[in-house]
């Protein structure tokens, strides 16, 4: 039987921290053999924000290679660059041109977004989703790895592909509808300097999330000076200890004990105890994924292989996609 296809990726914005790590890329190797996996770098959605065109190349390098550092298997999955296959931007106007104004407008990222931005909002910034949309459904992803914040771009997509077979589709589907695919333990990692808020790279703190690449030492300083209370005793749950739940949390995830097991152990723990059992148990768990990390970097002709490769096999099933809708919409396709 053939497998389904998962479609996901990460923008090359900064590091990858451990809420990408944890939230997205464990579960993405967890997973991996049961899929027909296709991750790209999306570095087009990058530039949706003011972005460095300084390191914005080396950026997506670090992602590819991380990807791979992490334990995404070439065995069952393809890695690619967003940006190296132009179906994306090309699909992506054509669902512009389907995909009603107020969609976007209501969508709640770009609200978020836009408060913070200011005037400086850019036009890539609302149209976000329907590139999300087109990295998708060009191919013909069964199901994306989402964490509950991102179930709207989901049911977005579902949406414009509705639409589109409804509008153009003469009773057959021009394109498959995707399903979210939600991963519940560990998928919101929160930040170290605010337990109430999810890890993101975007927070101009890098106090506030630990980065896969941080050094041993840059690890015990975070983990260190990390937001805690003043309670004695750790425990799970307690809605008036966000910090306590999310350093816990990591803890479990880095250590790969049980929920139970680590709730037994620390218990009656105060923080100055627990504290360097989190870091010893990070910087354990970070070292593999670091040295090969180094391993590949060590190597640029080796991921550039592996990108060409991705290139060419994703592109091959993108540029059928992107010519079963240009034929829908009536366009004449070359001979």
């Amino acid at each position: 039987m053939t497998k389904q296809r998962v479609l996901s990726g990460v923008q090359p914005t900064g590091n990858l921290h451990l809420g990408n790590y944890l939230g997205a890329i464990r579960n993405w190797v967890a997973g991996q053999s049961q899929y027909d996996n296709f991750f790209c770098v999306v570095d087009l959605h990058a530039i949706t924000v003011p972005h460095n065109p300084e390191t914005l190349a080396a950026d997506t390098y670090t992602i590819a290679a991380l990807y791979l550092a992490c334990g995404i298997d070439l065995q069952y999955s393809t890695i690619f660059v967003q940006s190296h296959i132009s179906a994306h931007s090309e699909l992506t106007w054509l669902l512009n041109c389907i995909t009603p104004l107020n969609w976007l407008e209501d969508m709640i990222q770009f609200k978020e977004k836009a408060v913070k931005q200011g005037q400086n909002v850019s036009m890539g910034l609302l149209d976000y989703p329907v590139l999300m949309a087109a990295d998708i459904v060009l191919y013909d992803a069964d199901k994306v790895p989402v964490g509950e914040d991102q179930k709207q771009h989901i049911e977005l997509t579902r949406d414009i592909v509705d639409r589109l077979n409804h509008q153009f589709g003469k009773g057959k589907a021009v394109l498959k509808s995707p399903a979210p695919l939600i991963q519940t333990d560990g998928a919101r990692v929160m930040s170290l300097t605010d337990g109430t808020k999810k890890m993101s790279k975007s927070d101009p703190s890098d106090m506030s999330r630990i980065n896969l690449l941080d050094s041993p030492d840059v690890i015990q300083t975070k983990i260190k000076k990390c937001k805690t209370d003043p309670v004695k005793g750790l425990v799970f749950g307690d809605p008036d200890r966000p910090e306590c739940n999310n350093l816990l949390t990591l803890y479990m995830l880095m250590s790969g004990k049980s929920k139970e097991a680590v709730a037994a152990e620390c218990a009656d723990m105060g923080w100055g105890q627990f504290k360097p059992m989190l870091t010893e148990a990070t910087i354990a768990h970070l070292k593999p994924i670091q040295d090969k990390y180094h391993e590949i970097m060590a190597e640029p002709g080796y991921l550039e292989s592996i990108l060409k490769e991705g290139r060419e096999k994703a592109g091959a099933i993108a540029h059928q996609t992107l010519l079963r809708v240009k034929k829908a919409l009536g366009y004449s396709l070359p001979l």
